[in-house]
């Protein structure tokens, strides 16, 4: 199998998490109430731990290498400002999106950087890919109920949308592969402003969110997807 047919494999399977988290949370029913509601806060402090290891352990990191501080420091803050921006503009059409963005903001840079490791020669492929896939799953899962009570689509509207969206990896593996890998300050571009916008997205929404009141264990939930992504880091490394 040439190194391009893992590139899209292994993205598309990472990115079938977010339909598959979307469809978990469409026929989840647990009970009484009190469990449900705990659940559903701890799995959304869980896609926030996650998309916080993604940050410090996958998508900062690698972009050291490749730029030097001015602008590394500059693409950070221009991706908070950009998601900031972002959630202004949905907040006044009354629109919520910001967990799907958060989502989209880890999953592309990260199948880049996927797609681009793959064209240095580099092994660890498959771990990456594992990551995605258990940090698109609760992520998925927490962008279907954020949809689902601020918009009119329908379940099988919104899988479609997240389905259709899982073919993004693909585009930015085989980008990475074939255009980018050539032009590492590029991908470390991207990958920090990615960053900089999922930590202004973890700290509006994701954290205010996860918190109930006499309930200490959804909290935990951040410790346990943080825990995941320093396991896919030192696995990677």
């Amino acid at each position: 199998m040439e190194a391009w047919h893992e590139v899209v494999i292994l993205t598309l399977m990472a990115g079938m998490a977010m339909p598959l988290g979307g469809w978990i949370a469409q026929e989840e029913r647990i009970g009484p109430n009190w469990l449900e509601t705990e659940l559903r806060h701890g799995i959304i402090a869980f896609g926030g731990g996650a998309l916080l290891s993604a940050v410090a352990l996958v998508l900062v990191p690698r972009s050291f290498d490749a730029l030097a501080l001015g602008p590394a420091v500059g693409w950070f803050l221009a991706g908070g400002l950009a998601f900031m921006g972002l959630d202004i503009a949905l907040n006044r059409s009354g629109a919520s999106a910001s967990q799907l963005a958060a989502m989209l903001s880890d999953f592309i840079p990260e199948a880049l950087a996927l797609g681009a490791a793959f064209a240095y020669g580099g092994g660890s492929g498959v771990l990456l890919a594992l990551l995605m896939a258990l940090q698109n799953l609760p992520e998925g899962f927490n962008a279907y109920r954020e949809l689902r009570e601020s918009t009119h689509y329908s379940a099988r509207r919104l899988l479609a949308l997240f389905f259709a969206m899982a073919w993004l990896g693909p585009l930015a593996g085989l980008s990475g592969y074939w255009w980018l890998a050539d032009y590492p300050a590029a991908v470390g571009a991207v990958m920090l402003f990615a960053a900089g916008g999922i930590l202004y997205s973890v700290f509006q929404d994701l954290a205010p969110q996860a918190r109930l009141e006499r309930h200490w264990g959804p909290p935990l939930g951040a410790v346990l997807g943080f825990a995941l992504g320093i396991a896919g880091h030192m696995l990677l490394g």
